[in-house]
């Protein structure tokens, strides 16, 4: 299991497959703002409700010129299917080797109810137009996260 990427570190280079076709590198978007975050499976209550309240921001997000990924273990086939059903307007990636959430340290041991598995911890990081970790959140609450992912652009944009 590894540490978790702190703020004022380097975001971790990626290149993951997304479910609009083609594949998506961390490296093509710098100059702007990123909001990365990792959640546990397509289609389930919270990870939906994460998906929407993005979507639902969405046009604040691109206001001030971050771009939105979701990546998760689920294929790119899920993501199409998840993506259509709530019309979500950001791209989900694929991460079913998990490297790129273990590389973030969102690949966990998670206990439920006893059972000790290893899964994603639902988190998110803003990444700046320099590449570097502006913000972390390692144990996201999916209730209000999306005003804070925006405060913490906002205050990236200001600065």
């Amino acid at each position: 299991m590894s540490d978790w990427i702190e703020a004022g570190q380097k975001a971790p280079a990626f290149h993951l497959a997304s479910d609009e076709g083609g594949k998506i590198r961390l490296s093509s978007l710098k100059g702007s703002p990123v909001v990365l975050y990792f959640y546990p499976k397509d289609d389930t209550p919270g990870c939906t409700k994460e998906a929407c309240a993005f979507r639902d921001r969405s046009e604040e997000i691109k206001e001030l010129g971050a771009t939105v990924l979701g990546v998760s273990p689920d294929d790119t086939a899920s993501h199409a299917k998840f993506r259509t059903k709530y019309e979500l307007n950001f791209p989900l990636l694929a991460d079913p080797d998990h490297k790129v959430a273990e590389a973030y340290g969102a690949w966990r041991e998670k206990n439920m109810y006893g059972k000790i598995s290893m899964g994603i911890q639902r988190s998110t990081f803003v990444i700046d137009a320099e590449g570097k970790v502006a913000k972390v959140w390692k144990r996201v609450k999916v209730d209000g996260h999306d005003q804070h992912v925006i405060d913490a652009i906002k205050a990236l944009t200001e600065a």
